[in-house]
């Protein structure tokens, strides 16, 4: 199974939905919670080439996006063979 990463803040919907979306997967993620901001919102500005809105996913170290890319990507079949990848 990928690794799978992803930056949510505490009662985000978006953040919700890409979670559910995981889950319905069987994926099993990584969770940073970066309500609070600190080191790791920062990490997280880089590593999505400057994107400050949350969910931010990452498969495998590869930038995803948020909750309406990962959806995306799902619906043209995509998500699948990543989190199988690896």
């Amino acid at each position: 199974m990928a690794k799978v990463e992803i930056y949510t803040k505490w009662g985000c919907p978006y953040c919700l939905r890409a979670k559910k979306l995981l889950d319905g997967k069987g994926a099993a993620y990584e969770e940073y919670d970066i309500t609070m901001g600190g080191p790791q919102r920062a990490e997280m500005i880089q590593r999505a080439n400057g994107r400050i809105t949350v969910p931010q996913v990452f498969i495998d170290g590869k930038h995803v996006g948020g909750s309406d890319d990962l959806a995306a990507l799902d619906a043209r079949g995509g998500l699948d063979p990543l989190l199988k990848a690896a």
